[in-house]
């Protein structure tokens, strides 16, 4: 069952919520009409030095860490300097994150474009094979061994601190924990992805060092999230839901721990497994719990 709806405590929505009319319908028939919160959608543009990127469908919220963060994640710029300058400007359809990067890396830019066009196949960004369509950033190097408890103390915290999501029951949250457990920052987006590269772009910003805590997503654990991780350098990730067979190679191959199923009861371990610190040793016949679904898409 999706959470109740709820306001802040302050009595007011959280920034990416907003409120529409909807008609419930319960069983015997009744029916009513009420405010509902919903997760707020739109698309987001990507412009670097004036030409067009890509186009994201997220919540329109921490938009300088978003900017940010899909910069550093997608290989786009290597260091927080490199984007220059960030300005959000309000389109008839949606907003355009208009960003400035060195020259030299909107060439490379340009040129990793022009590549991908006219090409058909896959339609994974116009990538014919998998090679082309799957990036491999280097292996993660002194990542650290997180323990079990302050795992767990991270799972307990995180959901008060999803905010969006406890009033809409639509919202992806990545987050970063301490190595005590204590959830540092946290950002939240109708797109697992979005909301990783929110979270990279607020640790970046606060200069944070991906080697003194580690990375929790509210969802299953993609490519696309062990990708990002390993791009800034993240090396161990934990996800409440399952992993995909291509995120754990690119797991094993990038030297990050990936832990999927992680609930209160136990967790699986499917990469880099001897960074996690156990208070047990698990017995041949253990197994992670598999939660009925997903909580959102």
């Amino acid at each position: 069952m999706p959470p109740t709806p709820r306001p802040s405590s302050n009595g007011e929505l959280p920034r990416g919520a907003v409120t529409r009319d909807v008609e419930r319908h319960r069983d015997g028939g009744a029916v009513a009409r009420v405010r509902d919160a919903i997760a707020e959608e739109i698309p987001i543009a990507f412009v670097y030095n004036e030409r067009p990127h890509a186009v994201m469908m997220a919540t329109p919220v921490d938009l300088d860490d978003f900017a940010l963060g899909f910069s550093l994640s997608e290989g786009i710029v290597e260091r927080s300097a490199q984007c220059l300058a960030v300005e959000a400007v309000e389109a008839l359809a949606g907003i355009e994150l208009r960003i400035a990067i060195p020259p030299e890396k909107a060439a490379v830019l340009e040129d990793r474009v022009r590549q991908l066009t006219g090409r058909t196949g896959c339609g994974l960004c116009g990538a014919q094979t998998l090679e082309a369509a799957v990036r491999h950033p280097p292996a993660v190097s002194g990542a650290p061994q997180v323990r079990a408890t302050a795992l767990q103390r991270a799972l307990g915290e995180m959901p008060a601190k999803q905010l969006v999501s406890a009033a809409t029951g639509a919202a992806h949250a990545a987050a970063w924990a301490d190595l005590d457990g204590r959830i540092v920052w946290l950002r939240e987006d109708v797109g697992r992805h979005n909301a990783l590269d929110k979270l990279i772009g607020a640790m970046q910003r606060a200069g944070a060092d991906p080697r003194a805590g580690f990375l929790l997503v509210t969802s299953r654990a993609s490519y696309e999230l062990v990708m990002k991780a390993a791009t800034v350098g993240i090396g161990f990730l934990a996800a409440i839901s399952a992993p995909t067979a291509l995120a754990i190679a690119l797991a094993q191959e990038a030297g990050v721990t990936l832990v999927a199923f992680a609930r209160a009861d136990g967790y699986g371990v499917y990469a880099h497994g001897k960074r996690l610190l156990a208070e047990r040793t698990a017995s041949p016949g253990d197994a992670p719990g598999r939660p009925d679904r997903e909580r959102t898409a």
